[in-house]
């Protein structure tokens, strides 16, 4: 129970007082990587905001991302927002705490993880305020919406891929 947490590489690519960014070279983990990084190369604040809420769902289920496995859904983000939606969170929650713990603390914490992993990164609170929510039990939290699968975006990555990247390449594999 000694988390690390750290930069996850794309802090050097900002210039000061820079928001957001797109990159041609993709870096990094996915599952950790946000959707929007992964697929246009847009990369922003909210991109971390992103892996953060991945690390707090791994921290919650003692489930290691790159080890998840499940009948129910195609990867952690989903697993647990499936469970959130049923109304079943806590059964989520890492079997070696038991039951030392406040169920209250753990839902909150599982809803900002989802709040963090939102497709939409508009729709993902700041850094600040994923940590105002953390310390502050009486702060209102807003209904996350469903976190992209990795299943879909896989697809969506192989789909780019597989295209053809310019007008001569088209023309290339068109046999012109």
């Amino acid at each position: 129970m000694n988390p690390k947490i750290s930069d996850f590489g794309l802090a050097k690519l900002f210039k000061i007082n820079e928001t957001e960014r797109n990159t041609s070279r993709i870096a990094g983990t996915l599952g950790y990587m946000a959707p929007e990084y992964v697929l246009h190369g847009r990369f922003s604040t909210k991109s971390d905001v992103f892996s953060y809420g991945v690390l707090v769902l791994e921290i919650i289920t003692g489930m290691k991302l790159s080890m998840y496995e499940s009948e129910e859904a195609d990867d952690l983000q989903s697993y647990v927002w499936e469970h959130w939606r049923e109304g079943k969170a806590l059964e989520v929650v890492d079997r070696s705490l038991e039951d030392r713990y406040s169920a209250q603390q753990v839902l909150r914490c599982v809803q900002i993880g989802l709040l963090c992993v939102q497709e939409d990164p508009v729709m993902r609170p700041k850094m600040g305020s994923a940590v105002t929510m953390l310390s502050s039990s009486s702060m209102k939290l807003p209904n996350p919406s469903m976190p992209t699968s990795y299943r879909e975006l896989s697809i969506s990555i192989e789909s780019a891929e597989s295209a053809p990247t310019s007008m001569e390449e088209s023309l290339r594999q068109a046999g012109r």
